[in-house]
C-alpha cells in the first residue's frame, strides 16, 4: 500500500447528529484527503442491540441516510470508499479467528460495552455485544487500517483491536499494521437534556440534517441551571450545555465570553443565550445542509458509492483473509487432505 488507511464507520440505526461530528466526523473530514479512507456501515454491529426485523428493514434507508450525512460534512465521495459490513461474509471468518486471541475477562473489561447493553435496555449483555470489540479488530484488519478517528467512548475497543494485531504478529508472522488512534478534539458532547452524551436513542439530539426551525426549538427546550429560576440570579457556566455547545459551535469567541460573564453575574436571560446558540448553530449547519441537499438531488448516487465500495472492499478483504490463512498454516493443512484425497480418487480408479 502506498497510502496508509485510515478505517472509520456508524452503524445505521439513522441519521448523524453534532454528537457524531464533534467525536469522529470533523475527524474524517480533515484526514481522508491524507489517507486512503474507508467507511464502514456496521450493520453487524447494529444487530448487537438492535436486531429485530423491523430493524434490519431500516438498514438500506439508514444506510443512505447516514453515508449522505458523512458527505454533506465535508467528505468528498471520491476519496472515499464506503461499504455495508454485511455484504462481506468474509469479515466473520477473520472474526471467528480473532476470537481465540483474547480472553472473555479482557473483554468485559472494556467499560462502554456495559454502558451500551444498558442503553439498549438488555438485562444481560448478549453474546455478540461481549465480542463487539473483536468483530470491531477485523473491521479494521480486513483491509489493514493504519488510523482510526475515535472518540473517548471507542479507545478502549480499539486498544483490544491493537492487542490483537500484536498478537497474530507474534503468532504468526508479520500480516497486519498495528492501527493508531486519532483521539478528536471534542471528545463527547452532552445531550440537550443534560443527562448524558448526546443518542439518538435517548432523543437529545440535534441531527445534521435538522431544519432551522428543528434546531432552534431543540435548543429552546435545552437544559441548562437548574438554579437559575430568573435572569437577575447568578447562573454557573461549568457543566451548562448550552455554553458547551457555545463552546464548540460558535465562532464568536468575544460574544462566548460576554455572554458567560453576564450570565455569572446575573445580567442575561436563559432565552438570550440560547437564541444566540441557535444562531450559531444554524449558521454552523447552512452549508452542511446545502450539501447535503446536492446529494439528495442526484438519485441513486449514494447507492452507487455504497454497492462499488463494498465490491472493492470485498476484493480486499478476501486478499486479507488468504494471507491470514496461510500465516497460520490453515491453507495447508487442507491442501494436504484434498492431495490425499486426489491420490486417493486416482488409485481407486485405477484397476490393479
Amino acid at each position: 500500500m502506498s497510502t496508509a488507511r485510515m478505517l472509520t464507520g456508524d452503524r445505521p440505526t439513522g441519521r448523524l447528529h453534532l454528537g457524531h461530528y464533534v467525536g469522529s466526523i470533523a475527524n474524517r473530514v480533515r484526514l481522508h484527503q491524507r489517507y486512503e479512507s474507508f467507511f464502514i456501515i456496521a450493520d453487524l454491529h447494529m444487530l448487537t442491540t438492535r436486531n429485530t426485523r423491523e430493524d434490519i428493514e431500516q438498514v438500506s434507508r439508514n444506510a443512505r441516510e447516514m453515508v449522505t450525512d458523512i458527505l454533506a460534512a465535508g467528505v468528498e465521495p471520491d476519496r472515499a470508499t464506503f461499504y455495508l459490513q454485511s455484504a462481506i461474509p468474509e469479515v466473520g471468518d477473520l472474526n471467528t479467528l480473532f476470537q481465540n486471541l483474547v480472553t472473555v475477562p479482557r473483554l468485559e473489561r472494556v467499560p462502554s460495552l456495559k454502558e451500551m447493553s444498558r442503553d439498549a435496555g438488555k438485562e444481560e449483555m448478549p453474546y455478540g455485544l461481549l465480542g463487539y470489540p473483536v468483530l470491531q479488530a477485523a473491521d479494521i484488519l480486513c483491509v489493514k487500517g493504519q488510523v482510526v478517528p475515535v472518540g473517548k467512548d471507542n479507545a478502549a475497543h480499539v486498544e483490544v483491536t491493537r492487542e490483537i494485531a500484536r498478537r497474530f504478529n507474534h503468532l504468526y508472522g508479520e500480516v497486519f499494521p498495528v492501527p493508531e488512534m486519532i483521539m478528536s478534539e471534542t471528545p463527547t458532547l452532552i445531550g440537550t437534556d443534560g443527562s448524558g452524551k448526546m443518542s439518538k436513542s435517548r432523543g437529545n439530539a440535534i441531527a445534521l440534517s435538522d431544519d432551522p426551525a428543528s434546531v432552534r426549538r431543540k435548543v429552546m427546550g435545552m437544559y441548562t441551571d437548574p438554579n437559575r429560576v430568573r435572569a437577575d440570579v447568578p447562573g454557573t457556566v461549568e457543566g451548562n450545555p448550552v455554553f458547551a455547545y457555545h463552546d464548540v459551535f460558535n465562532p464568536d469567541r468575544a460574544k462566548v465570553e460576554e455572554l458567560k460573564a453576564r450570565y455569572r453575574a446575573g445580567r442575561v436571560g436563559d432565552v438570550e443565550v440560547k437564541e444566540e446558540l441557535a444562531v450559531a448553530l444554524n449558521r454552523f449547519l447552512d452549508p452542511i445542509r446545502e450539501r447535503r441537499a446536492r446529494f439528495e438531488a442526484a438519485s441513486g448516487l449514494v447507492d452507487e458509492l455504497i454497492f462499488e465500495g463494498t465490491e472493492r472492499t470485498r476484493a480486499e478483504v478476501r486478499r486479507t483473509l488468504v494471507e491470514v490463512r496461510r500465516a497460520m498454516g490453515l491453507t495447508s493443512a487442507y491442501t494436504q487432505v484434498r492431495r490425499r484425497a486426489e491420490r486417493y480418487r486416482k488409485a481407486v480408479a485405477t484397476p490393479a
